[in-house]
């Protein structure tokens, strides 16, 4: 299986350039000027970026996750949500590497076989670094209003971390 994983990626480059020679398209322009539009898109992106990045290192760093968590625990206790993955599921929207984190602190202390830790993993795997993804988005393509964006994204969030804690008991 591992030998597999050698020769795809290279497998598979060979053959987009065999095809877009066949089908006559100048790969190597073709490529320098997908190149200079992802540059582009990352130029118009950067400040929505460094945006959110300092908004959630200010929002960590002065504890307000915290405080949200211990404010938010009796209201996810009677909906059934431990209490444990709060803090993942308040990072969750907002930053993956925070999450990931996050992710990685629950599992160790409970472990991956766990009612929580596999909740946990459930609710990451099933949920969206929502801002992050319309800053980075919505940032490349210049739309300054998001309209209804963020509310749809975070109520399938919230739709994703419930059913992750409700099917995570199921399946146990």
């Amino acid at each position: 299986m591992e030998k597999i994983g050698d020769i795809a990626v290279p497998f598979i480059i060979c053959s987009i350039i065999l095809f877009g020679l066949y089908r006559g398209v100048d790969v190597f322009e073709a490529f320098k000027e997908g190149v200079k539009e992802g540059a582009l898109s990352l130029w118009a992106a950067a400040p929505s970026l460094a945006g959110l990045v300092i908004g959630v290192s200010i929002l960590s760093a002065s504890g307000f996750f915290d405080i949200i968590s211990q404010v938010l625990t009796p209201v996810f206790s009677l909906a059934g949500i431990p209490s444990e993955v709060l803090p993942l599921a308040l990072i969750r929207p907002v930053s993956g590497s925070g999450a990931n984190a996050v992710l990685s602190s629950i599992l160790g202390e409970y472990g991956a076989d766990s009612l929580i830790g596999r909740t946990a993993s459930v609710m990451a795997g099933s949920t969206e670094t929502t801002f992050y993804t319309i800053a980075v988005y919505y940032g490349a393509v210049g739309i300054r209003r998001t309209r209804y964006t963020a509310a749809a994204a975070l109520t399938a969030d919230i739709c994703g971390m419930i059913s992750a804690c409700i099917f995570t008991r199921l399946l146990l």
